[in-house]
């Protein structure tokens, strides 16, 4: 199975307006609820494409248990791991313009994480890397399957300490699980020194870590900095990795209009999707992008367009070498 990690949990709310204006009310057409927080879309993408995930991380107060509730219906062979807590559980808005497709984000901060709740956390985080026992429902416990890999997704609640991305990607080494990273600022520069298998930032985080604007000095700076592979997303322009067997670029043909809400978390679960299929790195990077631009065609985060997809895949372009990446970026 995989695991993916969501510490910062959501509840994402989308309202769909018809045209949004600053100072004016709006008469919304349309509310979807799913659950949220980028390591649960990861994890819903997998089991929608039928790969084996368990999700843990933090969940509290009446928006959790909204939150569980929406995971036990969501489709595929996905656990619920997650570990409670006293605060409520946050919720993130996004309005999407129907004018123009454009999407206004807004984020509330999480819930404050006791130590006692994070000290909980990491004992739980440890069992499921060891394979141990699992939330279940009923009497008793039941054995969790061995973990393939597991991503670490998100940002930080508040009371979690900044470093604890480097402390989860120590403890996953230890029981021998590769790990993706995928977040930004200060706990992304600090779990990088960690040293995980692959950072999957977005073009402005990776800016942000290395002070570089061009992708591919970037890419190669946070390899200097401790990650052994760098997956970076360049938006409409597709996907750039630079690791240890080469450099790639992968671009759809064309961009996807929509909402790119969730777009970097299919991307992610494109990758360790193609990792436990034994793809090689270009095959894995155009599902990623693929699975990217299928996820801006539908309406909200976490899912993707089946159709969009399918026809996709096939068409993206592939470019190797140091050169036709920097040309791409």
């Amino acid at each position: 199975m995989f695991l993916t990690v969501t510490l910062n949990t959501a509840l994402d709310v989308t309202y769909r307006v018809p045209r949004l204006r600053a100072h004016e009310s709006h008469r919304i057409t349309d509310v979807t609820e799913r659950p949220g927080g980028k390591g649960l879309n990861v994890a819903r993408v997998l089991a929608a494409l039928g790969h084996p995930v368990t999700a843990t991380g933090f969940a509290g107060g009446p928006t959790g248990a909204h939150v569980r509730a929406l995971l036990a219906a969501a489709a595929g062979p996905l656990t619920d791991a997650l570990v409670d807590v006293a605060g409520n559980t946050r919720r993130t808005v996004a309005v999407v313009d129907g004018s123009t497709g454009d999407t206004t984000q807004l984020n509330e901060a999480g819930p404050e994480v006791t130590a006692a709740e994070w000290a909980a956390f990491l004992d739980a985080y440890a069992a499921l890397l060891a394979g141990g026992p699992r939330p279940a429902a009923g009497a008793g416990a039941e054995r969790a399957a061995p973990v393939r890999a597991v991503a670490l997704c998100g940002s930080l609640p508040p009371g979690v300490p900044v470093g604890a991305y480097a402390e989860l990607v120590r403890a996953a080494h230890a029981a021998g699980v590769p790990v993706l990273l995928d977040t930004s600022g200060e706990p992304l520069r600090r779990g990088v020194a960690a040293r995980p298998d692959l950072v999957k930032p977005n073009a402005a985080e990776l800016a942000q870590l290395t002070g570089s604007t061009e992708p591919l000095r970037a890419a190669d700076d946070a390899r200097r900095r401790g990650a052994h592979a760098v997956a970076a997303s360049l938006g409409a322009d597709g996907l750039l990795a630079v690791t240890a067997d080469g450099t790639w670029r992968a671009a759809p043909p064309r961009p996807v209009p929509g909402n790119p809400t969730g777009a970097g978390d299919s991307a992610v679960a494109g990758l360790l999707s193609g990792l436990a299929e034994g793809l090689d790195w270009p095959a894995r990077l155009a599902r990623a992008a693929a699975l990217s631009a299928a996820t801006v065609a539908a309406p909200v985060a976490g899912e993707f367009d089946a159709a969009t997809y399918a026809d996709t895949l096939p068409r993206i372009e592939i470019t190797s070498g140091r050169g036709a990446a920097r040309e791409g970026a």
